[in-house]
């Protein structure tokens, strides 16, 4: 960990606000995150990529710093595109300048270190040395371990283009004594979007693709949420309750179906305080655990759980991919494929190994065996399949397709233990 940040996170812990963090921002810390960019990558409105920057990046360097501290730097708008969802739907992208990506890195990085002593560690989305896979642990633990009978899925409509600007500069306000730091974080802001060579302003919201949005995100909610869920309302339930978020993607766990009952009723009130609405069409209290008539389930984070019984007649909580995310997966496969149907043989084989091995990294936990060699299975097929189409005369027998195959992929297998 730099010096720096170690510094920043003493004071933070040992201090009700945070000051010194602007100068922080210099010349080092800027090239740092120059260094980190990675090539190639989509440029915004400046058209400036990480090789244009680096051919003069002392200078460069040097002329934002100076701009900064004059307080002459403002952020460009970001530019907004679309990426296509595998739901058929498009999902906006947004892509900043390159100098507001340094900027932004090393702010959200002194950000991260100031908040990490104050967030709950029911927390765990963008934050460092913690995965979704924690989640699943916890939520683990708490049912086969707990007294949990009942779950509360919600769901907030599209937080990240909601956030109350003027409530998250209180809520920053709060922990940084930094009115410099905390000017620039509201130029961001108020940056704006630019889409199709039209300026669109942001007056709320969090900055689409900005390296500093995941970081705003958590210091919001750990007020409107973490803070208020582990301080104020765990405290007032009859039986035990347990509350885990990530990202913008929270559960919560219950012993009995009134606290359920009561906290779903008080949500969405809390929720409109601070101008985030609760999607009541996802929002649902179901049975879940040893003691539920079974047959409930729920889906999280890109899995399902589910009340299962091991071969003894045990109760057991069961995990496996989600039926949703796997119909995405299998059309995204068929679409790679039918883009790259004339690469050769043994190329394809070893991207799809690739991918692949990035699926088990994920999906591949304590239980799930059966999802991950399922879409495998799917893989294998619909690649013999699409290599077949590209001539009816030099088709690629089914036993020479498996020797391929199984030379150049890795069979399925659990990667994650989730079971405590």
């Amino acid at each position: 960990m730099p010096k720096h940040v170690q510094e920043i996170r003493f004071l933070s812990a040992g201090h009700e606000r945070v000051e010194g963090l602007m100068h922080r921002v210099n010349a080092e810390t800027l090239y740092a995150a120059h260094l980190k960019q990675r090539k190639g990558k989509a440029t915004g409105v400046d058209g400036v990529s990480r090789e244009d920057y680096d051919r003069n990046v002392t200078e460069n360097i040097s002329k934002l710093v100076e701009s900064m501290k004059k307080f002459q730097y403002r952020p460009k708008p970001v530019k907004r595109v679309y990426i296509p969802k595998g739901n058929g739907k498009r999902r906006p992208l947004g892509i900043p300048a390159y100098e507001d990506r340094l900027v932004q890195y090393v702010m959200a990085y002194l950000l991260e270190a100031v908040y990490e002593p104050r967030f709950q560690d029911c927390s765990f989305g963008f934050r460092p040395k913690r995965s979704a896979h924690d989640v699943i642990r916890v939520i683990d633990r708490a049912i086969m371990r707990g007294n949990v009978n009942w779950v509360l899925e919600a769901d907030i409509k599209g937080f990240f283009d909601n956030v109350d600007q003027k409530q998250l500069m209180e809520f920053l306000s709060r922990d940084i004594a930094d009115k410099n730091f905390l000017r620039y974080i509201v130029r961001f802001l108020k940056s704006g979007i630019m889409e199709e060579g039209k300026y669109y302003e942001s007056d709320k919201g969090t900055p689409q693709g900005g390296l500093i949005s995941p970081i705003l995100a958590n210091v919001y909610l750990h007020y409107v949420l973490d803070t208020w869920m582990m301080e104020t309302v765990k405290p007032r339930m009859k039986g035990e309750m347990y509350y885990v978020r990530y990202a913008d993607d929270f559960l919560v766990l219950f012993e009995y179906e009134k606290d359920a009952r009561k906290v779903y009723d008080v949500l969405g009130k809390r929720l409109d305080r601070y101008s985030l609405e609760l999607a009541k069409d996802k929002t649902r209290i179901l049975p879940i655990g040893r003691n539920s008539e079974g047959g409930k389930e729920f889906d999280f984070l890109g899995f399902t759980f589910y009340d299962t019984r091991t071969r003894t007649g045990t109760y057991r909580l069961g995990v496996r991919s989600s039926k949703k995310k796997l119909k995405t997966k299998k059309k995204n496969v068929k679409e790679w494929l039918k883009a790259n149907m004339h690469m050769p043989v043994h190329e394809m084989v070893v991207h799809l190994n690739a991918k692949l091995r990035g699926h088990y990294s994920y999906y591949g936990v304590n239980g799930n065996y059966e999802g991950i060699s399922g879409f495998v299975r799917f893989t294998k097929y619909m690649t013999h399949k699409y290599l077949n189409k590209r001539s009816q005369r030099k088709s690629l027998g089914w036993e020479k397709f498996r020797e391929i195959w199984a030379e150049h992929v890795s069979p399925p297998r659990i990667m994650v233990q989730i079971w405590n």
